[in-house]
């Protein structure tokens, strides 16, 4: 077949950028056609507070990849769906609906020449705004097929359109690691990844138990100083190492090194990368029961799941995590992830949909 997918590679950043890279990898090693069409600019700054891009890349750049879209250029929009129209089928990656106005221009361009599937990372975002459902429900009921990583978000897109939803879960992208591994208890909890409200580090500031360290790595949306200032009152601040900013992926086997497990205190999630990376790098998961955290998770094997919005409960989960003996066992129970079977139920599940 041949195909183009439609979204964020490099020198764009994050797992969606790091998602559509490896489909388009995975896909040509099927033997498809596939092209990228990605953004020269993909948002306005004031949408994304942090950095967008970066200046090396992580894994392997797709070679077949065109950067001609830019959301301060409508014009463009529908000449892209007019360049795609050779396509057997044209996957359009949506991670927020602020990208509709533009896959509603490539639609109009493509003028039904092609199938087109709608590639929801999240069909609705975490922190909602009074457009997002209007915005997806146009999307969803002018693309041939939705493909969501959740029954959950399956659902959500079901009562917003009546184009067929098929389900696959989120496969994963992740870097190759040779690094060391502690074996050492540190009595550090390692806190990664992009800092916004529905992550729950506010819960986590407030569950520290005695004599455990916490570093938090990663790109804060808002809430900064009064990050700090949650550290500052509950007087947490010879133990907690603020890491604000992108981490580069050179930089990444090291935060995990120094920490005895991943904490993920979600309040709610749809899927995410992030238990396959702790594993990855050998250490265990902490996480709350939410979205596809659980599915990763094997309680009391290679992490403790814990129920969420409860700083209480996440408090007793972090102590049972250092009884004695504890932290050295669940190191053990840990696997490294095989990719090779989520990708090609994956890419089947796309080309059905």
């Amino acid at each position: 077949m041949r195909i183009a997918i439609v979204g964020p590679t490099y020198p764009y950043k994050g797992g969606g950028a790091q998602h559509t890279t490896e489909l388009a990898h995975r896909l040509a090693a099927l033997g498809h056609d596939v092209v990228i069409e990605s953004w020269r600019a993909q948002y306005p700054s004031f949408l994304y507070p942090g950095e967008q891009t970066i200046s090396a890349p992580e894994g392997s750049p797709y070679p077949r990849t065109a950067r001609r879209l830019d959301w301060r250029r409508p014009d463009g929009w529908a000449g892209a769906g007019r360049r795609l129209r050779s396509a057997d089928l044209v996957v359009l990656a949506v991670l927020s609906p602020v990208q509709v106005p533009a896959y509603l221009g490539i639609l109009l361009g493509l003028a039904r020449k092609a199938k087109a599937v709608a590639l929801c990372h999240n069909v609705l975002p975490h922190e909602r705004k009074p457009y997002d459902r209007p915005l997806m429900r146009a999307l969803l009921n002018r693309v041939d097929g939705v493909l969501t990583h959740s029954e959950q978000q399956a659902a959500l897109a079901r009562g917003l359109t009546g184009t067929p939803v098929s389900v696959a879960g989120l496969p994963p992208h992740l870097p190759s690691t040779t690094a060391e591994r502690s074996t050492a208890v540190q009595r550090r909890l390692l806190f990664f990844g992009m800092v916004r409200p529905y992550k729950g580090l506010d819960l986590l500031l407030r569950a520290l138990p005695d004599g455990v360290a916490l570093t938090v790595a990663g790109e804060f949306w808002g809430g900064l100083d009064e990050t700090k200032a949650l550290i500052a009152e509950l007087g947490l601040g010879d133990r907690v190492e603020l890491r604000p900013g992108y981490v580069a992926a050179e930089d990444v086997p090291a935060l995990f090194a120094a920490a005895d497990a991943l904490v993920l205190p979600y309040r709610t999630a749809t899927a995410s990368q992030n238990v396959w990376l702790g594993h990855e790098h050998g250490v265990p998961v902490i996480a709350t029961r939410v979205g596809a955290l659980a599915d990763h998770v094997t309680d009391g094997v290679d992490g403790i799941l814990v129920e969420p919005g409860d700083a209480g409960a996440l408090r007793e989960a972090i102590e049972r995590f250092y009884a004695s003996g504890e932290p050295e066992r669940l190191r053990s129970g840990v696997k490294a992830v095989d990719p090779e079977p989520f990708w090609s139920a994956y890419t089947a599940a796309l080309l059905g949909a």
